[in-house]
């Protein structure tokens, strides 16, 4: 858990409820001021916490679970929280054409004019985009068909599964294992494949999952 995520996490809750973060503070009962900017350090550098009883209080204030809290404390959300799920025009290509050049820049976000789009919930990250599945090899997990929604500026931790570019132009689907400054080892979501170990270098970009249709 990092200091930036608790305090991007406070931040994203306030505009799923339509407020600033000081408007947040001030629903919760708490002086206008808690959340800013100049807040968030201390006057020498060091990073500055919100405290317990801030966060308590915000949950209740927008009626949030810590469950939820914990979601954005993760990464993006995959869904808006409350009500009806919107739905948004993504960018979406099948898995046979991800490795194709043309689709990504160098940042692993969509570039070019041959994507398709479809109508897929809302995801707060205004450059994610859909990948198709197609075929068999990430079975039982993803079949054919499957639509994954995937979030270029959502952390990438142990246990999530991601769209990875290796510098051989290789797109796969895997699941983090372990990340480490070295590199990451990552598990094939078909058995019949094989896990992987890439060192940083071998890696031009690496994506969250945050949401499928199945």
């Amino acid at each position: 858990m990092r200091h930036e995520d608790i305090w991007r996490a406070i931040d994203t809750l306030a505009a799923e409820r339509g407020l600033s973060a000081s408007g947040l503070a001030r629903r919760a009962g708490l002086n206008a001021t808690t959340f800013n900017i100049s807040k968030r350090s201390t006057p020498d550098g060091r990073a500055r916490w919100p405290s317990t009883e801030s966060v308590s209080k915000v949950l209740g204030a927008a009626d949030a679970t810590l469950e939820e809290f914990a979601s954005l404390v993760s990464g993006a959300r995959a869904l808006p929280a409350g009500g009806r799920p919107t739905t948004r025009r993504l960018p979406m290509i099948a898995m046979t054409q991800a490795a194709l050049p043309g689709f990504f820049d160098d940042s692993g976000y969509p570039s070019g004019k041959d994507w398709d789009e479809a109508g897929l919930p809302e995801v707060s990250d205004p450059h994610a985009f859909a990948i198709e599945v197609s075929g068999d090899a990430l079975e039982p997990v993803y079949r054919d068909g499957d639509m994954l929604i995937v979030s270029p500026l959502a952390p990438v931790r142990r246990g999530d599964r991601v769209v990875l570019k290796d510098r051989k132009g290789r797109v796969m689907v895997r699941q983090v294992v372990r990340r480490s400054p070295r590199g990451v080892d990552a598990r094939s979501l078909n058995p019949a494949r094989g896990d992987i170990r890439l060192g940083t270098e071998a890696i031009v970009w690496m994506h969250r999952i945050v949401w499928v249709s199945q």
